[in-house]
């Protein structure tokens, strides 16, 4: 039989037989006729006979667990090769963008081969990382099984020092144009100078090596190399000590200490996201002094009565009135679908409440606010706190919501501050602290009073400042009449 027959009937045979889904996983075979389409017949079909040595087999792949995620980190592996695997069973924990999760299982076979051990960091969402067979399946047959059997691994979104120290492709140097003796050197902070461009390129460094040693002025020529064929990498250099440094050291002044501490997935999702938002989202800002003095009366006599059931904080009360005032300017609780074409207006009020953890900041939804009492709101606060800070909500509690409140308000001494929009959301309401102010009352007495200043952030594509300044009207008139929210 021909070379060509044979494809066309292994061709067939994927279409009837179809793939898996990504969260179980897809068929190696089918998976690498379709990667290697592009490619020559021969190496089509060394690829499949290679695979035959392999019974029938599934390959599980990295999860995407967030819109957002592009690669994660694993965690602990809680199956071993040769457990059981049924649906719903947690395979591993995987850290994303946003938080620790459980990848949970949603097929039944036997665990063959772990492709990514644990701590492995930036995996690629689709790259392999387990392989699972059908009950009865021989799973030493895959004692040697690698990631490349499974069809290789793409390169995760942000690239390893390694890959930067790659030597850069060799190109032919341009001829240096003659120059004086004395402008072919260049003088950094440190007062050395730096060397020649001829001098540079004798010496076998890598590229970060070379911009490394000119930024700070170290001679390439002192430098020992540790790499193939004694090229100088960048760690060469930051370990390089010239000599007579430890005595120019002593007598300057020393050097501040610091720790480098790794970017965490959830640390660069933080910073993108609102990175883009500052920049794209002309934000506005409304403040308003808020008289919470009533509010607090009603909450000391609500818990008074509660006989220990609930125990309402001042922030569920925000959250409630946030949601009542929302309802009455429903054009704050909008956001901006640009690739829609639309201002979506919704008419559920979910608030995300900004949550800090040891790892980063989350935003938790109290889904359906306007339609949840006091009570309800305090209980669901605390377990969706109580979850972020121990990394296990589920990707469903944290993504959407149509505003947000961040609340610095049990510490002291924030007496106001502004925050940034959570995209796509058109608005976030910043809470600080309670404070007992001057007022003028009846007959120009002067009155103490609770105060609490909130600041509103819009964006002016979906809420004009006039609007803006209708909401924290309808707030500041919810919360200073609190028997309104339990109507």
């Amino acid at each position: 039989m021909s070379a060509a027959a044979i494809l066309a009937r292994r061709a067939a045979t994927l279409r009837s037989t179809g793939t898996s889904a990504l969260s179980k996983g897809v068929s190696f075979r089918s998976e690498s006729l379709v990667q290697n389409q592009s490619r020559s017949l021969p190496s089509l079909l060394a690829r499949y006979y290679a695979s035959k040595s392999f019974p029938p087999h599934t390959v599980v792949k990295m999860p995407a667990l967030s819109p957002t995620m592009t690669a994660g980190n694993i965690g602990t592996w809680a199956k071993n090769p040769g457990d059981a695997l049924h649906p719903g069973d947690v395979l591993v924990e995987i850290e994303t963008d946003k938080a620790q999760m459980d990848f949970e299982f949603q097929d039944d076979g036997i665990l063959a081969k772990i492709l990514v051990e644990s701590g492995e960091k930036d995996v690629a969402v689709g790259n392999p990382i387990a392989v699972y067979v059908e009950e009865g399946e021989d799973i030493s047959a895959f004692a040697d099984f690698t990631i490349a059997d499974a069809g290789g691994a793409k390169s995760a979104p942000a690239p390893k020092e390694e890959a930067e120290e790659a030597p850069a492709p060799s190109k032919p140097a341009p001829a240096p144009a003659p120059a004086k003796e004395s402008s072919a050197h260049e003088t950094v902070s440190s007062g050395k100078p730096l060397e020649t461009v001829e001098d540079r390129d004798t010496i076998k460094a890598s590229p970060l090596a070379k911009k490394y040693a000119l930024e700070n002025g170290i001679p390439l020529k002192q430098v020992k190399g540790t790499g193939e064929g004694g090229r100088i990498t960048k760690a060469d250099v930051e370990k390089f000590k010239a000599p007579g440094a430890a005595s120019s050291a002593a007598a300057a002044a020393p050097a501040s200490a610091f720790t480098d501490i790794p970017l965490t997935g959830m640390r660069k999702s933080i910073a993108s996201r609102l990175v883009g938002s500052k920049n794209t989202a002309p934000h506005y800002y409304v403040q308003s002094a808020l008289n919470v003095s009533k509010l607090l009366k009603l909450r000391a006599a609500l818990n008074a009565t509660a006989e220990g059931k609930y125990k309402l904080s001042v922030n569920d009360f925000i959250i409630k009135a946030a949601a009542v005032a929302l309802l009455k300017v429903p054009q704050v609780n909008s956001s901006w679908l640009e690739a829609e074409g639309v201002i979506r207006q919704y008419s559920a009020v979910d608030i995300s409440v900004a949550v800090a953890t040891p790892s980063g900041l989350i935003t938790p939804i109290v889904k359906a606010a306007n339609a949840r009492g006091l009570q309800s709101i305090s209980e669901e606060v605390k377990s969706l706190s109580e979850k972020a800070r121990e990394n296990r909500l589920k990707p469903e509690e944290f993504q959407g919501g149509t505003f947000t409140i961040s609340n610095m308000g049990m510490n002291p001494a924030v007496d106001r501050f502004t925050a940034i929009i959570n995209p796509p959301q058109a608005g976030i309401l910043a809470v600080g602290t309670v404070k007992k102010v001057p007022v003028q009352g009846e007959d120009n007495a002067i009155e103490w009073v609770d105060e609490m200043i909130v600041s509103g952030s819009f964006d002016h594509r979906v809420v004009d400042g006039a609007v803006g300044a209708e909401f924290l009207k309808a707030l500041k008139q919810v919360v200073e009449n609190p028997l309104e929210l339990l109507l």
